[in-house]
């Protein structure tokens, strides 16, 4: 019988493994949605909402409205891309705003042609310009969304959409699914449609409310992951008290391999750079960045500039080394235990971010309207630049061991590659004083060991 025991045992703590990691790996693929957590904009993301206004014979008019909720994340040039996939046989008969970039296959009407008839219509916003009579509230932006906070009035985008062949009432209508945003590359996940309760609309005069006969929403959140397989920023770091400058860390957002893939960057004297960016990638937004030792599109330096007796003084410069990228409406999120002390900032814009309850060290910049909220593509004149005074809290303030750095940095919600700790300038009293503590005892007896020697 003790035999026969064992074995079962032994098949019991088999099964057991090969549940555990049937588990694992089940897990693996079903838990994605920590990917596009982000810590400092933990509720951030884009809703897209659908307002049922009207029926129609065949199907019903609605209003869509994306905000942009994430508090430093926007959707610049070319603007954002929105798809799904319609559940039953729906077409689009007509819409205002914004407009499908394909018809589909319509020969199955005669006459008064649909808009479109894709089981999976992508639609894009309209330029600003636009005639009047297709226009409604928030739309024709080109696809551009501001942050939150930023400018909230322009995080919202909206356009309206005619239906039909679809459901006519609240029980026959089959919400659209497999959503997907774009914007304007990857990066973002979609949810399901969920119904919610019917948005109510003041009208105009201010003295009476409406309601959408039906509501449904669609939550998309970012993830740097999914957005691009390498970094697109980087950090440089240099101070007053130390000649050393510390440059982003080598091949950070890639290598040079002009052998095996040309044209993965250009010099800056390069004859044949216009031709260059020009050149096939053009179209599809492509970075072409000026050849460096870390490739990145973004560089951000940091620099501690001056010291007083109650402040101190750091300027700030993006450098912009993507010769077919100008960043509109660019920002910077950086964090630093004393940015709860900053007293004053020079030329950006600054709105502090929090987090976590009680604690102040996280802080939003970006540029000022009409003279730096444009980052130039590579050149002369791709960089902006500013300074910030901070004051002093004599129970934290050091320049020793890095401290006056930042611990990190997002450019456009993106996070960028520090160097490492043990690379940044340190003050130059800090490492020789140890050293000299243990060598002039040594040298003292060596030299008093030589005179006895000598003497003896």
């Amino acid at each position: 019988m003790e035999p026969r025991c064992l074995s079962d045992t032994g098949s019991i703590v088999k099964l057991s493994s090969f549940a555990i990691l049937l588990v694992f790996l089940l897990s693996c693929f079903s838990f994605t949605s920590t990917e596009a957590y982000d810590a400092l904009d933990p509720t951030g993301n884009i809703t897209i909402k659908w307002d049922v206004i009207s029926w129609t014979p065949d199907g019903y008019v609605a209003v869509v409205t994306m905000f942009n909720f994430q508090q430093y994340r926007h959707i610049q040039t070319p603007g954002w891309t929105l798809g799904w996939t319609w559940a039953k046989k729906e077409v689009i008969w007509s819409m205002v705003g914004a407009q499908t970039t394909e018809q589909g296959d319509c020969s199955r009407y005669k006459g008064n042609v649909p808009h479109c008839c894709k089981k999976d219509p992508t639609v894009v916003d309209l330029l600003p310009g636009t005639p009047y009579n297709q226009q409604i509230a928030n739309c024709c932006k080109g696809g551009v969304m501001n942050s939150w906070i930023q400018d909230p009035a322009n995080a919202i985008s909206s356009f309206q959409i005619s239906v039909g062949a679809a459901g006519t009432t609240n029980k026959t209508v089959r919400l659209p699914k497999n959503f997907t945003l774009k914007a304007p590359g990857p990066g973002y996940s979609c949810g399901i449609a969920k119904i919610v309760k019917p948005t109510r609309f003041l009208t105009a005069d201010k003295r009476r409310w409406t309601q959408a006969m039906m509501t449904w929403n669609v939550t998309c959140t970012y993830s740097q992951f999914l957005a691009q397989k390498t970094p697109t920023c980087c950090v440089s770091l240099s101070s007053f008290y130390n000649e050393t400058i510390v440059s982003c860390p080598t091949c950070a957002c890639g290598c040079q391999n002009n052998a095996t893939d040309p044209g993965s960057c250009v010099e800056p004297n390069n004859p044949y750079l216009a031709s260059a960016v020009s050149g096939p990638g053009k179209s599809t937004n492509a970075p072409l960045v000026q050849c460096t030792s870390h490739m990145c599109p973004v560089r951000v330096h940091w620099h501690v500039k001056l010291n007083y007796k109650e402040y101190w003084r750091v300027k700030v410069t993006i450098t912009n080394f993507n010769y077919r990228m100008n960043y509109t409406l660019w920002n910077l999120v950086v964090q630093h235990p004393n940015f709860d002390n900053l007293t004053k900032i020079f030329s950006f814009n600054y709105k502090s971010l929090t987090p976590y309850a009680g604690l102040n060290d996280t802080a939003m910049l970006w540029g000022v309207k009409f003279y730096n909220d444009l980052l130039t593509q590579a050149g002369p004149l791709g960089n902006v630049q500013s300074e910030l005074l901070f004051r002093k809290d004599a129970s934290t303030f050091t320049f020793e061991k890095g401290w006056a750095f930042p611990r990190r940095i997002y450019f456009n919600g993106d996070n960028c590659v520090m160097p490492p700790p043990d690379a940044y300038p340190w003050l130059p009293n800090s490492s020789p004083k140890k050293v000299i503590s243990i060598l002039h005892p040594a040298i003292t007896i060596f030299v008093s060991v030589l005179f006895l020697l000598a003497y003896a």
